[in-house]
């Protein structure tokens, strides 16, 4: 659970090293694993050869994924944001494979973060990290996302409304849409915002029934984080497409995978047979190693089951617990979240939810103040309109002991307590 610096000073890692380590740090299988394909093979180009580890991984990651991948293929990238850019291309030529070449308009939400590539920053709505390279990037439409504590439609069947934004963004495509993107349950950008109960089951009814692909953004949710091999378990929604990284090798070595369901597969193989992208260092075996050796790890330390915040007595249901009662705070807002995943936000009127004015950085001071006392945390601005709103996201290794969640959280109510006493009062 714990990181040095050159100091000495020891830091408990309550944000996972931004929601990538899963399985804690220092594992020794994981270099390990990695030293012995290194010397045994450490590279070879993927349009030469394929590699014993690559396939056995990915066998391995589809099995993982359940019974909607199976006869699946899985593509393995460096990262989050290549593995997304990957989907997004591979959604654009499985429409052309099949037929459908006027499909190329990829819908999205606002208020959600896909990668910082252009392509992903294309279809992402985080305003900050968007906003100088607008004029370099292909926009589509985007529509609101459920975010229960500020909710749209008041919360009366909410999730139907946002069900039928999509409904409406496809339509007003004239058959132009290729697929839709979503994070199942929101990462950093609106900090581990959960959908109501059958929103994701409609969206995937109406890409179904639009001849739509879905495409579920497991960056940060997926390989147990969500308290379920990959998030969308939760709702029993099966996407055409799956994106992971982060969690997928814990951050033992740069990692993102795209799972690709077998109706997308076989489109390919069937058509041109050969998908038109690549990067150099896609499959790169001492990766794959590291990534093979997480999931079997994870695996036998029954870590996803550790992540399940709705059992009894597990670290996320201690984690959940914990976190609740910082509701008693006065600059709390919120607390959401589920499995090792939770966002706190942070308002200066709890009455009526007005955020903390952006330039004060709440979010930020809190977390300086946190790092301070040997804590870490990932702090975020623009939960409520992509400018205000001050939030932090907790996603610890699954390995988090009770009483490293009871110090934490110490640590954090009091670092919230000491910034809300040294702000000014106009903010």
């Amino acid at each position: 659970m714990y990181l040095w610096d050159d100091r000495g000073q020891r830091y408990l890692d309550f944000s996972g090293s931004a929601a990538v380590n899963f399985i804690g740090h220092g594992v020794q299988e994981i270099p390990d694993a990695m030293a012995a394909q290194a010397r045994h093979l450490e590279f070879v180009h993927s349009s030469q050869f394929t590699t014993p580890v690559a396939e056995e991984y990915a066998q391995d990651l589809l099995n993982f994924a359940g019974d909607n991948f199976q006869g699946g293929c899985v593509y393995f990238t460096s990262g989050g944001s290549e593995a997304i850019e990957t989907a997004l291309k591979l959604a654009r030529q499985y429409q052309v494979e099949i037929g459908q070449s006027e499909r190329y308009q990829v819908l999205s939400r606002s208020q959600s973060y896909h990668g910082s590539t252009l392509g992903a920053l294309a279809v992402s709505g985080n305003k900050r990290r968007r906003e100088i390279y607008l004029p370099m990037v292909r926009e589509f439409a985007q529509i609101a996302l459920p975010y229960c504590y500020r909710c749209a439609y008041d919360c009366e069947e909410c999730a139907r409304q946002y069900a039928d934004e999509l409904e409406r963004a496809v339509e007003l495509t004239n058959g132009e849409a290729a697929a839709f993107i979503s994070e199942p349950i929101s990462g950093a950008t609106l900090g581990a915002a959960v959908p109501p109960d059958s929103y994701l089951q409609q969206v995937a009814e109406i890409c179904r029934r639009h001849d739509v692909l879905f495409i579920a953004d497991e960056v940060m949710t997926g390989m147990g984080r969500a308290g379920r091999n990959f998030a969308v378990e939760h709702w029993g929604v099966a996407p055409d497409i799956m994106v992971t990284a982060k969690g997928l090798s814990s951050g033992y070595a740069p990692l993102g995978a795209v799972v690709v369901s077998k109706k997308v597969a076989d489109a390919i193989s069937s058509g041109s047979g050969s998908f038109l992208h690549g990067f150099t260092y896609n499959s790169h075996p001492i990766s794959l190693a590291a990534g093979r050796a997480v999931l079997r790890y994870l695996q036998k330390m029954k870590l996803v089951q550790a992540a399940d915040s709705s059992g009894n007595g597990t670290p996320a249901s201690e984690l959940r617990k914990a976190l609740e009662t910082l509701r008693e705070l006065e600059p709390i807002g919120d607390v959401r979240g589920i499995g090792m995943l939770w966002g706190v936000e942070f308002v200066a009127d709890k009455q009526s939810k007005k955020p903390f004015a952006s330039a004060l950085n709440f979010a930020g001071r809190v977390a300086q103040a946190a790092m301070r006392r040997g804590l870490l945390v990932y702090p975020m601005q623009g939960s409520v309109d992509g400018v205000s709103g001050d939030h932090l996201l907790i996603a610890p290794p699954a390995v988090i002991t009770q009483e490293q969640i009871q110090w934490a959280v110490d640590q954090l109510r009091d670092s919230i307590q000491e910034t809300a006493g040294s702000r000014p009062r106009s903010a």
